[in-house]
This record gives structure tokens, C-alpha cells and sequence, in this order.
């Protein structure tokens, strides 16, 4: 689980990088598109390009990152049905939590995009859930098929899940987060959760299980 988990998240920061390949692109597609056209021009910013600019870097690239994934619903889903047991002023701080890990690991992981491809196949909207289908071709020509799951809040489309080769991205969290709070607890859980985020800001680890 840990590998699949691994080259998910390679995935996803890689797919950061859309350009239009003449699918029908609606509303999510123009919102996703603003937000990459902002997480470029920060990578290409020569004045944040060095090492000493990386925490400035970083947290420009949060900044915008934060405004399209909606971390949040993306939290409660992989927790499941947990999320239920949880007190109000827990379940917020799980937010934070998830939401600093998985931005931690996503942006590490955009730092080290090398041109790989991605191209649009369709967008699907039913109300107020969206559908942006993708795939990515890599140097090596290795193919991937990734769907980004969006619902509309307060007019703005926020991805709250990515299908990565038919696997999801919340499904893995949530298979994972419940074997740790079976073998162990929930505490424990944030507990682990906090440590990798503290210790892997620079690196591209996101198993909160041992790996």
C-alpha cells in the first residue's frame, strides 16, 4: 500500500502541470487551468529559485494550492467513518493536520516536475459535482490515467479527489488511517501524522503506516 501510495503522490504533483488538448473545457477546467498558470509562474520566478527563496517559494505555492484542493472535505472523507467519533475541536485539528501533510508532500513534489505530459480527455459536471479526466505521459512513455473529482463551493470548483489509475487517493488514506486507529487509536494516528509532517517537509512521504 505504502508503493501504490508513493507513485500516487509522484502522480499528482506531476499532473499539476495541464494544457489544453482541445477537450470541451467548461468551468472546472478554467479554474483548475488559473491555478496551474499561478503555481508556474512561481516555479519559473528566478527570483525564488534559489534555496534561500525556498520557504518564500513554498508558502506562495501553499497559498495558491490551498485555494483550489479542498482539504477539508478531502480530510473528513479519508477519515471516514470516524470523522463521526470525533469531537468538533478534534476533527478541526485533523484538518490541519491532513491538510499540512498532503500540502507538505505536494508541493516537494512539484519542486521536481521535468516536463512530463498531460493531457485533457473530458470534462464531466452533473450539478454541483465535476469530472476533469486527464493522462499523463511520462519521459519513458509510461502512460497514467488520472480524474480529478470536484464539487462547487461558493462558485469556486475544489478538487476533493484524485483517481490515479482507477485507485483514489482518499480510498488509500482511508484504508490506511483505519488500520492504524484499529491496531493502535485514533491519537496515535494524529500522532504519526504530525511526526512525518514535521520530519518530511522535504521529501515526497506520505504513509502515515510504517513504509
Amino acid at each position: 500500500m505504502c508503493r501504490v501510495l508513493k507513485t500516487i503522490v509522484l502522480v499528482i504533483g506531476l499532473t499539476a502541470f495541464f494544457y489544453a488538448t482541445g477537450a470541451n473545457a467548461g468551468v472546472p477546467t478554467d479554474q483548475v487551468r488559473t491555478t496551474v498558470d499561478q503555481v508556474i509562474a512561481i516555479l519559473q520566478d528566478p527570483s525564488l529559485k534559489t534555496e534561500s527563496k525556498q520557504k518564500d517559494r513554498r508558502e506562495q505555492l501553499r497559498r495558491v494550492i490551498f485555494a483550489r484542493f479542498d482539504f477539508a472535505e478531502m480530510a473528513r472523507r479519508s477519515l471516514g467513518a470516524e470523522w463521526r467519533r470525533r469531537t468538533p475541536a478534534e476533527q478541526q485539528e485533523f484538518v490541519v493536520v491532513f491538510t499540512d501533510l498532503l500540502q507538505d508532500t505536494y508541493i516537494g513534489t512539484i519542486e521536481s516536475y521535468n516536463g512530463d505530459k498531460v493531457g485533457y480527455n473530458r470534462e464531466l459536471q452533473e450539478n454541483d459535482n465535476a469530472e476533469v479526466q486527464t493522462t499523463l505521459t511520462t519521459r519513458g512513455d509510461a502512460v497514467y490515467s488520472i480524474n480529478y473529482r470536484l464539487r462547487l463551493v461558493d462558485k469556486d470548483w475544489k478538487v476533493y479527489d484524485v483517481i490515479i489509475e482507477n485507485i483514489s487517493v482518499v480510498n488509500n488514506y482511508r484504508s490506511q488511517f483505519a488500520r492504524v486507529i484499529t491496531k493502535s487509536s485514533y491519537q496515535e494516528l494524529v500522532r504519526s501524522m504530525k511526526e512525518k509532517t514535521l520530519s518530511g517537509r522535504n521529501t515526497s512521504q506520505t504513509c502515515v503506516e510504517k513504509c
